[in-house]
Formats: C-alpha cells, structure tokens, sequence
C-alpha cells in the first residue's frame, strides 16, 4: 500500500509543479496549439495554448513508476516493463505528432498511414513481447483469464492487442476535446486499475496474475500524474496534453487490461471513451449511407456543446458518467470475484 501512495504521489507532485514549468518554456518558444477550422467556433479562441502537455503526464507517470522499485519496495517484472512501454511508444508517436502540427501551424500532424505505422509498431511489438517474452495468458478475458475459457492462441492474441490499443489510443484522442475532458476520464479509468490489480494481487492464486502488485503501482502513477496535469487543464486549460497524452493515456489502459486480463471489461471501465468513438462512427456512417447527420457534431461532447450547454457542463456531466462506469466495472469485477465456486466458504 505505501508504494502505491508513493507512486501515485511522486507522479502527482511531479506533473502539478513540472506542468508549469512546461507551459513557461512552451510559451517562450512560440509553441501552441492550432484549433480545427470546422470545429465549434468557441474554440478558436483556444488557438496558441501550449501543447504537448502530455510529456507532463508521461514524465510523472514513469517517474512516479519508478521510484518504489529504486527504493526497493516494489520489484520490477516483465508484464508492468511491458506497459510502460506500451504507454511511452504510443506518446512518442503522439509527441511526432504534435510537433508536426506545431511546426505547420495547422491542425494536421503526421498523416493517417504514419501515425498509423507508429502505433501498430508499438501494439504489435507488445503483443509479441507479452507471449514470448511476459508469458502472459493469451486467453481473451473479462474478469479473470479463464472467464470465458476462450484461449485465442499466440498469433490471435497479438492481433487482439493490435485491436485494443490501437483502440483505445484512438478513443482517448477522440475524446480530448473539451479541457479536462480526457484527463478527468482518465483519472477514474487509472484509479479502478488500482484497485483492480492490488485485488488480483491480493488473491494471486485465483488470478494468477504474479505482476499484478506492479500493475497497480503503474495505474497509481497514471492516475496522480493525470490528477496532477489536470489542475492545469482544467476549464479553462491553460495547456493541452495533445496526442502525446492522450495516446499514452489510450495505449497505457489497453495494456493494463490486456495484462491484467480483463481486456473485455475495460470498455466498461472506459464507457466514456467507447460512447465518444461509437458516436464518430455512428456520424460517419450515417453521412456516407443517408447523407444525413445522427448529431450535431461528432465527436458527441461537441454535439452538446451545440445544443447549447456550457463546456464546464458537458465536461462535468461526462465526468460523473466516467465516475459511474468505473463503479459499475469495478462492481463487476468484484461481483464476478464472489461468483466464484467456493469462495464464500
């Protein structure tokens, strides 16, 4: 338990004091964020806020990682090096990103098919590191590894960590449109890892999940330094975290659940995120068939935010959903816990 506070501590008190110092240096350096021409026009306002505030995030998030294992607390093992590193590739993919926009002062950074490449690189090398190297079970998976006694094998498991983290990457993208939007979610997705894993942890022997200690101190971490970004980010933001954040806050959740084995679970834990892509898809293929526009705008928050309600608004009533869908997950995991066989007695 005390390195779990020292994780997410440490990462907290190195994203809310290093932001700052983030912003001044982008801000020296002439580096803002361009805002998209067919987005809301409220938004334009936002143009030149400092981006890439995502390193804040990562840089807490490793840091805070760390620490307990330098102090000794906590040793490191392969499936949490795994997630680690599943959240740092996708950021630097994201980080390309940003700097591209940056530099072409438009909203455009590397084009679909590189950033694309750029993340399944980084999916796929996890998959295959996950079974050749972290041993993980390649069962798919809701609450524990052999929920649904469906093992897809080798080759299938890698292409189901390709699906989901390229994913959830995406869906966190989507999302980060509103300030504080996609880091508030974050926050309760990162924190029901917390209690998810140090569960696991607590009965190994029914899991089997030997990481799992090291899991938990990764979603500790990420969930102080999203806590900590986000009293920066807050409305009205005074930095974005941009695709460096929100694809190593996507990557990170997908490779937590992909190790912890509850791949399946997480688009309950992460319901905000699932419902923003859903609406994207929805949008789209509604346009191409009918000609015809299900919502206002698509992302659904901008939808919102066009009929009329306040950004804080649609920011804090997408809170409290992310809020509840964590607590219906977790509730869940714990449900399914008490189902199992004997466990009572």
């Amino acid at each position: 338990m005390i390195a779990l506070l020292a994780a997410a501590a440490v990462a907290f008190v190195v994203a809310i004091f290093g932001t700052p110092v983030l912003i001044g240096w982008l801000r020296d350096h002439g580096i803002g964020q361009p805002i998209r021409e067919d987005g809301p026009a409220g938004h334009r306002v936002k143009a030149g806020t400092p981006t890439m505030g995502g390193l804040a995030i990562v840089g807490g998030g490793l840091l805070g990682y760390a620490i307990p294992h330098v102090s000794g607390r906590i040793v490191f093992t392969r499936g949490g090096i795994l997630v680690v590193l599943a959240m740092a590739g996708a950021g630097f993919v994201g980080f390309l990103d940003d700097v591209i926009k940056v530099r072409n002062a438009r909203n455009l950074g590397l084009n679909k098919k590189t950033k694309m490449a750029g993340l399944l690189a980084v999916a796929i090398a996890f998959g295959v590191l996950a079974v050749e190297w972290a041993n993980i079970r390649t069962t798919l998976s809701f609450t524990r590894w052999d929920s649904l006694h469906v093992d897809l094998g080798p080759v299938l498991f890698v292409v189901w960590s390709v699906v989901l983290i390229i994913g959830f990457a995406n869906a966190v993208n989507l999302t980060d449109g509103l300030d504080g939007l996609a880091g508030g979610s974050a926050v309760f997705s990162y924190a029901s890892y917390v209690v998810i894993a140090f569960w696991i942890f607590r009965h190994v022997d029914v899991y089997q999940v030997p990481e799992a200690l090291d899991l938990a101190v990764m979603g500790a971490a990420m969930t102080g330094a999203c806590l900590g970004f986000l009293w920066w980010n807050a409305a009205p933001a005074q930095i974005f975290m941009g695709d460096t954040g929100a694809l190593a806050i996507g990557a990170g959740l997908a490779a937590l659940a992909l190790v912890t084995k509850t791949d399946l679970l997480l688009p309950v834990l992460g319901a905000v995120y699932v419902v923003e892509t859903m609406s994207v898809i929805i949008q789209v293929a509604s346009f191409r068939l009918a000609r015809r526009r299900v919502f206002r705008m698509a992302p659904i928050h901008h939808h919102f935010e066009l009929g009329g309600w306040p950004e804080t608004t649609v920011i804090i009533r997408f809170w409290i959903l992310a809020g509840m869908a964590t607590a219906v997950g977790v509730g869940i995991f714990y449900a399914d816990y008490l189902s199992i066989p004997g466990i009572l007695n």
